[in-house]
């Protein structure tokens, strides 16, 4: 019996977004660098198929470099460690970001580079980093017991377009 117990707490897993045709494109919202005088333009919406679209492109202009899509929800952590989402990405590289407490002005960053193909995406929890304004702080990496922000951020320092396609975000 303990071991059964021992294996179901190992396994528990939370979804912390499952996306689908009913899944309304409110719950997310758009931050881009026009918050600080850019020009990038994302955009948010659920496709045919019921999976989270964010795409749009990113300018250099005025100082500008990113586009990112936030969903706010907090989660309780208990022993899950790593973040796994299902995804389709164009090739480019992104970052996922969490914030532990919706006022802090730091998040916590997984960078992750798409295939252009369906892929899982894991990225370890105590492995994402503090950041703000895309520098580093000198703070530990994520050690908080829960999550009350999600996001998908994209900013490589260069003009892009780009589309990523989420079927799924879980915490295993």
């Amino acid at each position: 019996m303990k071991a059964l117990l021992i294996l179901f707490l190992i396994s528990t897993k939370i979804i912390l977004y499952q996306f689908d045709k009913d899944s309304p494109k409110t719950d997310w919202r758009i931050v881009d660098d026009v918050v600080m005088g850019g020009k990038s333009s994302g955009n948010f919406y659920i496709n045919n198929a019921g999976n989270g679209v964010f795409e749009g492109f990113v300018s250099l202009e005025n100082n500008g470099g990113f586009s990112s899509v936030r969903y706010r929800k907090t989660f309780q952590i208990q022993s899950q460690k790593i973040i796994r989402i299902q995804l389709k990405g164009d090739g480019c590289k992104y970052q996922f970001r969490v914030k532990a407490n919706s006022n802090d002005r730091h998040s916590y960053i997984g960078e992750f580079q798409t295939s252009g193909e369906w892929e899982i995406i894991e990225i370890e929890l105590t492995k994402m980093y503090p950041a703000f304004r895309g520098r580093t702080l000198s703070i530990p990496n994520f050690d908080k017991d829960q999550i009350e922000e999600l996001a998908f951020l994209i900013g490589n320092k260069k003009e892009q377009g780009f589309h990523l396609e989420i079927k799924s975000i879980q915490l295993l």
